[in-house]
C-alpha cells in the first residue's frame, strides 16, 4: 500500500474529529519529549554526583536507550539512588514507549491513514468531470461479464456498493468501485447519474422498482434499464420508470429453442443485421457431407457463404479446405433470396426432421416453459421431464421424475429423441446430465443452460452441442442496448458486432486484410453510403468511412480491437 501524505493531510484538515485526533497525537509527542528531556538532565546530575561528567547527547543517548529497553550496558551507575532512576526510566519507557506509543499510533495515525486510502480507492463521490458512464447497481454474474465488456471497449463504468469491505474487495481485483445506498437519493447524484450514459440495475425486481424510482426522481431522461424475475413485474418496472425491461430468462429460453435440431426443415434464422440474416443449417443427410468448402460450391450457385461451423460446441472460421462432416452445423450468412435459394435445395434431405419424436426439455421452470412455448409455436413435439409434480401443467407433455433415472428417460423416449434441453438452474446438474444423456445417446443433439460462465467449457467437455449462459446473454443484451444494437449475440462465445473501417485497412483488399489471420474474424457484410453488401467480393478495396460487419468469438473481438489500434 503506498503512502500518500496529501492524503492524509486532506483528512485531518476536512474532519473536526481527525483534528481532534491530531491535537491529541502532538500532545503525546509533546509529553514525550518533556520527559525525555527531564531524564536526560537528571542523568547527568546523577552522573555529577558519582564524579562522572557525560555531554548532553550522551545524556539523551541514555535515556532512550533505557526506555526502549536495548539496554546496551556502555553507560551505568554505581550507587544504588542511580540504580533506581534507571528502575524508573525503564518502567516509564515501557509504559509510554511500547505500549502507549504504538497504540497512539495506531489510532491517530495509522487508522486515518487506512480510512483515507479506502475513501481514495472506493470515494462516495465521483469527480464532477465524469460523464458518459454506466451505473451498476449490483455485482452478480450478468454484470461481471457486463463490466468485462466494458473494459475490453473501454467504456466509463462504475459499480455502486453499500458495504466499504466488500468494495474494497472488488476494487483488489479490478473494478471501479463506489460507496453508497443504492436506494439514496443522494447516492444517485453524488454518481452524476445527470451525466451518466446508462444505469442498470440487475437486483430483485422490488429493488430495481425502488431504483428506477429513485433515479427519475433525479432525472428523467437517462436511460435506466432493469432485469425482471417475475413477468409480472414488467409493467410495473416499466411504470417506475425502466426504460427497458429484460426478462433474461425468457430470453434464454427462446435462444436454446432456436438452436434446437427439429421441427422445420428450412435453415434456422439466428439473427438479422439490416438487410444481413445469419442462419445455421445442420448438414446431417445432405450431400455437403464429406466435401469441403470450396467443393461445396454453395456460395457460387446461391450467393450464400459460409461463415462459421460449429462442432460439439466448437465454433471455427471456415476456409476453402475445411472439411464438412455428420456433426457439421454451419453458419450461413446470405440475404432473404440467396437462403431462400439454399432451402429450396437442401431442405429436401431434411425430411427426416419432420419427426413425430419428441424433443425432451429438462427442467419445467421458466426457461424450460419458454421452450417449450416455442416448440408449439414451430409445431414440434415435445416432452418435459420435471421433478415436481405441481409444475405438471399439461400431462401430456409432461413425465415426472428425474432425469437421473433411467427409468424416467424411458418413459421420455430416449432411445428416439433427437435432441435434448437441459433448463435447469443447477450447473453441477446439467453438467452431470450432459454427461450422462451423452453415453447413452452419442448422437443426440445436447443443448444446456449454463448460470455461471466459468462452467461453459465444463459442459461443453461433458458433451453438449450448445450452451447459452445466462450471464453471457443478459450482459450482451445490456451492451446492445448501449449500442443501440450494434452486437448481436449469436450462441455462447459468438458475436456478430460493426465497426468503422480503420485507417490501417484503408485500400487494401479484402483478401489481403488478413484479418481472419490475426483476429480470427470473419468479414460477413460491408456498409457503404447506407447500402449493405452482402458476402462482399474479397477483391474488391476497403473504402474510407465504410462499415466492416464482422461474426468471431468474443476473444476474436477483442484481438480486432487492439490489432486496429497499434
Amino acid at each position: 500500500m503506498k503512502y500518500y501524505p496529501s492524503t492524509i493531510m486532506g483528512y485531518f484538515s476536512q474532519r473536526e474529529s481527525s483534528k481532534r485526533n491530531l491535537r491529541l497525537l502532538l500532545k503525546f509527542f509533546l509529553i514525550l519529549t518533556i520527559m525525555v528531556t527531564i531524564y536526560s538532565i537528571v542523568f547527568r546530575f546523577l552522573m555529577a554526583f558519582e564524579g562522572r561528567d557525560y555531554s548532553w547527547i550522551t545524556g539523551f543517548y541514555w535515556t532512550l536507550t533505557v526506555m526502549t529497553t536495548l539496554g546496551f550496558g556502555d553507560i551505568t551507575f554505581h550507587t544504588d539512588l542511580g540504580r533506581l532512576f534507571s528502575m524508573m526510566v525503564l518502567l516509564t519507557g515501557v509504559v509510554f514507549l511500547l505500549t502507549l506509543l504504538p497504540f497512539t499510533f495506531i489510532k491517530f495515525f495509522y487508522a486515518p491513514w487506512i480510512e483515507a486510502e479506502s475513501k481514495n480507492r472506493a470515494p462516495k463521490e465521483l469527480p464532477g468531470e465524469t460523464r458518459d458512464h454506466v451505473i451498476l447497481t449490483a455485482f452478480d454474474p450478468v454484470t461481471a461479464a457486463l463490466i468485462e465488456k466494458f473494459k475490453s471497449h473501454r467504456y466509463e463504468y462504475v459499480l455502486v456498493v453499500d458495504d466499504l469491505r466488500r468494495a474494497l474487495d472488488l476494487y483488489d481485483v479490478g473494478i471501479r468501485v463506489a460507496v453508497g445506498d443504492i436506494d439514496d437519493l443522494e447516492t444517485y447524484r453524488k454518481m452524476r447519474v445527470d451525466r451518466a450514459s446508462l444505469v442498470v440495475a440487475t437486483n430483485r425486481d422490488e429493488i430495481n422498482t425502488n431504483i428506477a424510482f429513485t433515479v427519475r426522481e433525479l432525472n428523467e431522461r437517462v436511460p435506466i434499464i432493469t432485469t425482471a424475475d417475475s413477468p409480472h413485474s414488467e409493467d410495473i418496472l416499466q411504470m417506475a420508470g425502466s426504460t427497458r425491461v429484460l426478462q433474461l430468462h425468457d430470453m434464454l429460453g427462446r435462444s436454446l429453442a432456436t438452436w434446437t435440431v427439429g421441427g422445420d426443415c428450412r435453415s434456422t434464422v439466428i439473427s438479422q443485421f439490416d438487410e444481413l440474416i445469419l442462419a445455421e443449417f445442420p448438414a446431417f443427410g445432405t450431400p455437403l457431407v464429406g466435401k469441403t468448402l470450396a467443393e461445396s460450391r454453395v456460395r457460387e450457385e446461391f450467393g450464400v457463404s459460409v461463415v462459421g461451423i460449429w462442432e460439439r460446441g466448437q465454433f471455427s472460421i471456415p476456409n476453402a479446405g475445411s472439411p464438412i462432416d455428420r456433426n457439421s452445423v454451419l453458419m450461413l450468412a446470405g440475404s432473404k433470396e440467396n437462403l431462400a435459394a439454399f432451402d429450396d435445395i437442401y431442405s429436401f434431405y431434411h425430411i427426416w426432421r419432420l419427426t413425430t419424436n419428441p424433443v425432451l426439455i429438462i427442467g419445467g421452470g421458466r426457461v424450460g416453459q419458454t421452450v417449450a412455448d416455442r416448440f408449439k409455436e414451430r409445431e414440434m413435439a415435445y416432452l418435459i421431464i420435471e421433478k415436481n409434480p405441481r409444475r405438471a401443467q399439461e400431462e401430456e407433455n409432461y413425465v415426472v421424475g428425474d432425469a437421473a433415472d433411467i427409468r424416467t428417460l424411458q418413459k421420455a423416449w430416449i432411445e428416439k429423441a433427437p435432441a435434448a434441453v437441459l433448463t435447469t438452474h443447477d450447473d453441477a446438474t446439467n453438467i452431470y446430465l450432459t454427461k450422462y444423456l451423452r453415453s447413452l445417446r452419442p448422437d443426440m443433439q445436447i443443448l444446456s443452460r449454463a448460470n455461471l460462465e466459468r462452467n461453459v467449457s465444463t459442459l461443453h467437455r461433458a458433451g453438449a452441442d450448445f450452451v447459452m449462459s445466462y450471464s453471457s446473454l443478459g450482459a450482451n443484451a445490456i451492451f446492445n442496448f448501449l449500442k443501440k444494437e450494434d452486437t448481436l449475440m449469436l450462441a455462447e462465445g459468438l458475436n456478430v458486432f460493426r465497426l468503422k473501417a480503420p485507417q490501417s485497412l484503408v485500400g487494401k483488399k479484402l483478401a489481403q486484410s488478413k484479418i481472419r489471420e490475426m483476429t480470427g474474424c470473419s468479414v460477413v457484410a460491408i456498409k457503404m453510403d447506407g447500402v449493405m453488401s452482402v458476402n462482399p467480393d474479397p477483391q474488391a478495396p476497403i473504402q474510407e468511412n465504410a462499415e466492416l460487419v464482422l461474426i468471431g468469438s468474443f476473444e476474436g473481438e477483442k484481438k480486432f480491437l487492439q490489432w486496429t489500434k497499434q
